[in-house]
C-alpha cells in the first residue's frame, strides 16, 4: 500500500528562510493554499488544480519565486493523486528541486520538505533509490531542527520505510516504521499515521515473508489499524476522509471487505458535509 501521500504537500507556508531575491509582485500564499484547500476538503480536485494553475501563473507573472515554490510542493501531491499524470508531477518535482538551489536555502526545513515531497514522487512512479537520495538529504535537516513529535519528521520516517521496502532493504524499512511510531505518539491526532504506518508494515511483512508466515503478524498490524483509525478523539475533517478513503483498499487486499466498505463510506459521509 503506498501511503506516500497522506500527508502532503508539507509546509507550504514556510518561506521566511529564503534569501532575498527580486520580486515584482509577491502572491498571497496562505490565501492560494486555503483556497485550494477548501476544494481538496471536498474531494473536488478539478476545481482545487484550476485554482492552483491561476495561482502558480500569478507567482510566474510577478517573479515569485517563493510564492512559486510553495505552490509547486503543493502542485507534485496533487497531481501523484490523479491518474495518467507522472510526467506533469515529475516536472513539477524538479522544478521545485531548481528552485530549491536558485533560492539557494539548500539546508533549510522548507528545502526538506522540498526534498520529502519531490521524493514520494519519485517513488510513485518507481524510482525508489533517487527517493532514497532525497530522503537522505532531507533526513537530517528534519533530525536537527524538528522536534521528536513533528507529524513532518514521522512521516519521512514512514515515506523512507515505503522506498526501502521497494529496495528490499526490509531490516531498514523495519527500522524507519518503528521510529515513525514513536514520533506519532508524540504527535497531535497522530493515531492515523500510525495506523498508516501499520498498514505499511503488514505491506513490508507480507513482500518480506508471504502471507503464510507472516499471517499472524499481519492480522495484528491490520488490528491495531482499524482500532486507531476508530478512535472516537479523532476530528471528522476532511484529512480524515482522505485517510479513511486511502486505507480503505488495504483492509480489502487482506481480506475485510466490510471494514473496508464501512472506511469507504464513512469517508463519503465526511466529504458530504465538509
Amino acid at each position: 500500500m503506498d501511503k506516500i501521500d497522506y500527508t502532503d504537500p508539507q509546509c507550504p507556508f514556510c518561506v521566511d528562510e529564503y534569501k532575498d531575491e527580486p520580486t515584482i509582485h509577491a502572491i498571497d500564499v496562505r490565501n492560494a493554499i486555503n483556497k485550494i484547500d477548501e476544494f481538496l476538503a471536498k474531494n473536488d480536485y478539478a476545481g482545487a488544480e484550476r485554482t492552483l494553475n491561476f495561482w502558480i501563473g500569478e507567482a510566474k507573472l510577478g517573479g515569485d519565486k517563493r510564492g512559486l515554490l510553495s505552490l509547486k510542493n503543493e502542485q507534485m501531491g496533487m497531481l501523484r493523486k490523479l491518474e495518467d499524470r507522472g510526467n506533469e508531477a515529475m516536472a513539477a518535482a524538479n522544478e521545485a528541486l531548481d528552485l530549491v538551489k536558485k533560492i539557494g536555502f539548500e539546508e533549510t526545513v522548507t528545502a526538506a520538505t522540498t526534498y520529502v515531497n519531490a521524493a514520494t514522487v519519485y517513488k510513485t512512479y518507481e524510482q525508489p533509490g533517487r527517493a532514497m537520495e532525497l530522503f537522505e538529504m532531507a533526513l537530517p535537516i528534519y533530525e536537527r531542527e524538528l522536534s521528536d513529535g513533528d507529524i513532518k519528521l514521522g512521516s519521512l520516517y514512514n515515506n523512507m520505510g515505503l522506498a526501502l521496502t521497494d529496495l528490499d532493504r526490509f531490516d531498514e524499512a523495519k527500522a524507519a516504521y518503528e521510529k515513525a511510531l514513536k514520533v506519532m505518539e508524540k504527535a497531535e491526532y497522530g493515531k492515523r499515521e500510525q495506523a498508516i504506518t501499520y498498514l505499511n508494515i503488514a505491506d513490508m511483512l507480507f513482500a518480506r515473508d508471504g502471507m503464510r508466515e507472516a499471517e499472524l503478524d499481519i492480522l495484528e498490524c491490520i488490528d491495531k489499524a482499524k482500532n486507531l483509525l476508530e478512535d472516537p478523539e479523532l476530528p471528522h475533517d476532511g484529512y480524515h476522509a482522505f485517510v479513511l478513503e486511502k486505507c480503505a483498499p488495504s483492509f480489502a487486499f487482506y481480506g475485510f471487505d466490510g471494514i473496508s466498505r464501512y472506511f469507504a463510506q464513512k469517508a463519503d459521509e465526511i466529504y458530504s458535509k465538509q
